[in-house]
């Protein structure tokens, strides 16, 4: 597990610090947003743990004063105090695992439905309300990037962009099969249905990082936008679809067009496709690791990594971690720490490089 070095941290402040007054630091934009990126959160974090100290410091003598004088009212408001801090302790310990190079990184989160119909396209709806609900709770920008309506209900896909604190070391732990057991609304005998969605989670490219794309590799179309990109949006030519085709048995094909622009749609288009080549180098490497290790299994529909069961009963587990709770409609609604916290005390440190 990983800590927090507070002396460490404070002289990785002070060199950023230092790199940030040169004169010439501003020759290379790219490098220079993602030093300035990375002071901002180093002190964020060291700030954090300061004042965490401190409040520790003062509810400890307060708790001693109190249990002093035998004040039951003071003790009865420093249990709040004290259930506050110990989970400011956890979401802290939590941020000390995040030790991988693309942890503090910006994610882009793509939702495809599975085998399962039109309820695997509803499915994947819920799961992108469900993913962009988890952001908002915790203060991150969340921007839908691209998502095409089914016919009948839900999605065929969708990308969102999470932009803040850890994204992607968070949102890592998502990416995978999800599963989804309810009596179907789409189904005029109501009968049980089960369907499948797939998530790939992808961490944002640094411009430090050199990913090489051949012209001739890549194949640029655009055509008018047909999503939520408001009014005006799918008047003109804006959208853009990139069609990869280079090193992989498949083609990879990123679609943009929540932007009016289609300079803007091509940019954000190109920054989904270069993460989605790190992140299959990364999957490689890591299936590579777990080969070694013996722990090898090759993705599959049956390998899902978490299942909704909303009939016969509640309930919503993780087969990774084992962890669950029967309150189905909080986990819809984005509260889905439970499982991402749990996945990364268990999984962290044999997945990082």
């Amino acid at each position: 597990m990983g800590g927090f070095d507070l002396a460490t941290r404070e002289q990785q402040i002070a060199q950023l610090e230092a790199q940030s007054s040169d004169p010439e630091f501003w020759s290379n934009p790219g490098e220079a947003q993602s030093i300035m990126q990375r002071l901002a959160l180093l002190q964020s974090e060291t700030t954090k743990w300061k004042t965490l100290d401190e409040q520790l410091g003062t509810t400890a003598e307060l708790l001693e004063l109190s249990a002093a004088e035998d004040d039951s009212a003071m003790l009865a408001e420093l249990e709040g105090e004290v259930t506050q801090l110990n989970k400011t302790v956890d979401e802290l310990e939590i941020s000390t695992l995040l030790s991988g190079q693309y942890d503090t990184a910006a994610a882009f989160m793509t939702i495809q439905p599975g085998a399962g119909g039109v309820d695997s396209a509803d499915f994947a709806a819920m799961l992108l309300r469900m993913y962009m609900r988890w952001g908002e709770q915790h203060d991150w920008k969340v921007s839908l990037i691209d998502d095409m309506p089914a016919e009948e209900a839900g999605i065929k896909s969708a990308t969102i962009e999470i932009r803040g604190p850890y994204a992607y070391g968070y949102a890592k732990a998502e990416a995978g099969v999800h599963r989804l057991v309810r009596l179907s609304p789409f189904d005029q005998a109501h009968r049980r249905h089960t369907s499948f969605a797939g998530v790939e989670v992808m961490p944002e490219v640094d411009d430090a990082i050199d990913i090489s794309i051949e012209p001739d590799d890549l194949r640029v179309d655009v055509f008018r936008a047909g999503g939520h990109g408001g009014q005006g949006v799918n008047t003109t030519d804006s959208a853009v679809r990139l069609t990869y085709k280079a090193g992989t048995p498949e083609q990879i094909v990123v679609t943009c067009q929540n932007e009016r622009s289609q300079l803007q749609n091509k940019e954000t288009a190109m920054k989904v496709l270069k993460a989605r080549l790190l992140e299959r180098e990364l999957q490689r490497q890591r299936e590579e690791r777990r080969k070694l290790r013996g722990e090898y299994r090759e993705a599959a529909w049956g390998n899902q990594i978490r299942s909704y069961v909303l009939h016969p009963y509640n309930m919503v587990k993780d087969h990774r971690t084992n962890a669950e709770t029967s309150n189905t409609q909080a986990v819809l609604d984005g509260d889905i720490d439970l499982f991402v916290e749990a996945f990364l005390r268990e999984n962290i440190e044999q997945d990082q490089p």
